[in-house]
């Protein structure tokens, strides 16, 4: 993504934290929301060298950002960076549940830890984040979530028996919080993306996919992220909630 200077900064003065936003969808969602104005959080779980990058490019755009590690799964990590934002800032205005993980294969090959471990971070990571930040947006009685599940948890995928579970999961987690914390004037919305030109699709065979594609692309992280952004920051969705939006090419049409 190309920096472009700070414009339309519908986030101004707001603190947005991004997990697992080093690279991919997450790195394209910290820029789109720093281009709107947002303070931004680059959690990490591991690379800090590529978060850093992120936040690079941030400062290089006239915008504010920090790289924080943390790995979403562990409450206690979980714990450490979210009052590391608030004493850094003092509040938190949009939380993007970007974190997760793949570990594909066959459901009579997979070991209990691969299971495990996809539920941690891309179900019990959003759930962690999402207690954390409910209790700093309750008290401001405003905040957006945005979470990313996937177009797998809507219809399954042979070989991702975890992912699927752990997506869908989010999925109904999602449209819970969204009835729990909507009196207090926060927003709780899905992202749910298709495949995606990331690390996490470059081993996946294109052709057999593109068939499943209408659009007969992959898509771009930056178009996972302007939904993201339009979520977290638009007046307009404001009275969204609940909702699951695919980005996904038209592969899945309910």
């Amino acid at each position: 993504m190309t920096a472009s200077p700070v414009a339309s900064l519908r986030l101004q003065d707001q603190i947005a934290l991004v997990t697992g936003a080093s690279r991919g969808i997450g790195r394209a969602t910290a820029l789109a929301l720093a281009a709107e104005g947002a303070k931004v959080v680059v959690n990490y779980a591991s690379s800090n060298t590529a978060a850093d990058a992120v936040v690079q490019e941030i400062m290089a755009m006239g915008g504010d950002a920090i790289a924080l590690q943390a790995d979403v799964a562990q409450s206690d990590q979980v714990d450490a960076l979210f009052n590391a934002v608030m004493e850094k800032w003092g509040r938190l205005d949009v939380l993007v549940n970007n974190a997760g993980i793949a570990r594909d294969t066959l459901l009579l090959r997979m070991k209990l830890e691969d299971w495990q471990a996809v539920i941690d971070l891309n179900l019990t990571g959003v759930f962690l984040c999402t207690k954390a930040a409910s209790k700093v947006m309750l008290k401001q009685r405003s905040g957006r979530i945005i979470n990313v599940t996937s177009v797998v948890g809507e219809m399954g995928n042979a070989g991702q028996a975890n992912y699927s579970a752990a997506k869908a999961g989010v999925i109904g987690f999602t449209k819970t919080m969204a009835k729990e914390l909507a009196s207090r004037g926060i927003t709780v919305n899905a992202v749910a993306p298709g495949f995606i030109t990331t690390d996490m699709t470059a081993d996946i065979k294109a052709d057999e996919i593109l068939k499943l594609i209408p659009l007969g692309r992959y898509g771009q992280p930056e178009e996972v992220a302007g939904l993201i952004r339009f979520l977290a920051s638009d007046p307009a969705a404001a009275y969204i909630t609940g909702q699951i939006i695919n980005v996904d090419g038209g592969m899945v049409m309910a």
